[in-house]
């Protein structure tokens, strides 16, 4: 049973498990956001966040050692310091971002996309004004067209006395149209 055990095995052994989430620390440092499965999304955000705090430290070289020791990249950890540093300070926790994606096609593997939350950046949500003026012009524009067009009739089943009726003119306008042709 695998009461209060913390974190996910995520199908690999101990040293394996390492190095997938010091490469993946290193890939999000570098790029700023990858897409993953969710659980690795899940589990590197856990990894991550540890290294961020240990950055925003007052003593710069002891937490650059410290992040070493986990990422074993110097230009990752370059990176941090010098470029990520000042978006982290300010900001209690949280450094990170999950998306959720949908699922991959070929093994239906549930995908996800992480992505570091920096201090620049700004977090734009679709604004509905624009899509109402979008969708008022489309329905001005399909109110146009259906004025141009010809109104159509509605077809209904008849009664079958009125079928009946009206196979019955049709058959005697084509008797008429046989009698006057002779």
């Amino acid at each position: 049973m695998r009461h209060r055990k913390a974190g996910r095995k995520l199908g690999r052994n101990t040293n394996q498990r390492k190095m997938l989430l010091r490469n993946l620390a290193v890939s999000l440092i570098e790029h700023g956001s990858i897409v993953t499965t969710k659980a690795k999304a899940k589990e590197l955000r856990r990894y991550v966040e540890k290294i961020i705090t240990k950055v925003k430290h007052e003593d710069q070289s002891h937490a650059q050692r410290l992040v070493f020791k986990k990422l074993q990249n110097k230009e990752a950890v370059k990176k941090l310091f010098k470029e990520y540093r000042e978006s982290f300070i300010d900001r209690p926790g949280g450094y990170t971002r999950i998306y959720l994606l949908g699922n991959r096609p070929g093994d239906a593997a549930e995908m996800a996309k992480i992505s570091l939350i920096l201090k620049g950046e700004v977090v734009v949500e679709e604004e509905p004004v624009v899509e109402e003026e979008v969708k008022e012009e489309v329905k001005e524009e399909t109110k146009e067209e259906v004025k141009e067009e010809a109104p159509k009739k509605k077809r209904g089943r008849k009664p079958k006395a009125e079928k009946k009726e009206e196979e019955k003119s049709e058959a005697e306008e084509v008797k008429e149209e046989k009698e006057d042709k002779e």
